[in-house]
């Protein structure tokens, strides 16, 4: 017989449940995904479908036929985790290997745990991850395939402006001198806020990436608290290093707007399951993260860190919620 453990009152209750919540996510990526099928036509949509109905029936069958469970596909949790990881891909990734990314997002990050609100790491990036690991030629092919309605986008092939200014700083060049020999690489901030900066299909667009965090606050979907201290952490590092010696360290805007800080920080650092609970502790999460992504960006092999830093943060979670802890209810606070 199972039992039911109900919590002492007093009890707060809402019209929030996890399908609508997962349903607002969905609408915040809207924007990305429609700004990924602009420039990459069918292929972003293959991508898109086979991780969202592929997360989906991996947890529909295990649910069923292994943990013997009532499956939960209706929340729509495992669409949002295929949907990620989907955005988190290159243009050219095959549809097998989105296929081998949503197994061991929900077969092995998500349902060994338990399922949802049981995993400790976000499951989409164990997915991108294990993918990067596993197939790092596929996973770093960043040529651009001709859209439906902008045939002639080739402008940044087999490299985004991240790995080309990682690379030419590790051969010892300047900024500079990178620049002068990639002149096809627009670091304005118009470009970068607007248009194709190249990446994944899911990073193309920074304003895309802005409107869906606009909506989830709006929505009061997500807290402010995680999202902005990742990227004041991020600003703040980045400045300092720029300062220091800008012909080596790339400025604030660029590290924020390149890569894939926005989709990190505003639809995978935000997971309910592998965040903080109290705000102080979110903003312990979001420094820590922005810390490590920088770390790597500058000084690691990779020249994207956002994934493992939030894989990492996600690991320090349970100690960030033992050590702080809201004020209980009902506890008088002593006059100054």
């Amino acid at each position: 017989m199972r039992k039911l453990l109900v919590s002492p009152a007093p009890h707060i209750h809402g019209n929030e449940n996890t399908r609508k919540i997962m349903r607002d996510v969905l609408i915040a990526l809207a924007p990305s995904v429609i700004v990924s099928v602009y420039f990459f036509g069918f292929k972003a949509i293959e991508l898109v479908l086979v991780g969202a109905v592929t997360c989906m029936g991996v947890e529909y069958l295990v649910q069923k036929y292994i943990m013997r469970v009532k499956p939960s596909v209706s929340d729509l949790s495992a669409a949002v985790t295929g949907v990620l990881l989907a955005l988190n891909l290159p243009p050219n990734a095959p549809w097998w290997v989105m296929l081998i990314g949503s197994i061991v997002a929900i077969g092995v990050a998500k349902l060994t745990f338990g399922g949802l609100g049981h995993n400790v790491f976000n499951p989409a990036l164990v997915g991108r991850v294990f993918l990067l690991v596993s197939f790092p030629a596929i996973m770093t092919d960043w040529t651009l395939p001709d859209g439906w309605f902008r045939p002639e986008v080739d402008a940044i092939s087999g490299a985004t402006p991240l790995s080309i200014i990682n690379e030419g700083l590790a051969s010892g060049l300047t900024l500079s001198q990178i620049m002068a020999n990639h002149p096809e690489i627009d670091l304005s901030w118009t470009q970068m806020l607007f248009a194709k900066t190249g990446g994944s299909i899911g990073e193309l667009s920074s304003f895309a990436l802005i409107l869906g965090f606009v909506y989830l606050l709006a929505r009061k979907v997500i807290r402010p608290h995680i999202t902005l201290s990742i990227l004041l952490t991020v600003a703040a590092l980045t400045f300092i290093f720029w300062q220091i010696n800008p012909d080596k360290y790339t400025d604030p805007l660029f590290n924020i707007l390149s890569g894939g800080v926005l989709i990190g920080s505003i639809f995978m650092a935000t997971d309910y399951v592998t965040s903080p609970m109290t705000a102080k502790g979110m903003v312990i999460y979001g420094v820590g993260i922005g810390l490590i992504t920088v770390l790597i960006r500058y000084f690691g092999s990779y020249p994207e860190g956002i994934s493992f830093a939030i894989l990492i943060m996600n690991s320090v979670v349970p100690l960030i919620n033992k050590y702080v802890k809201p004020r209980r209810f009902g506890k008088e606070v002593a006059n100054a």
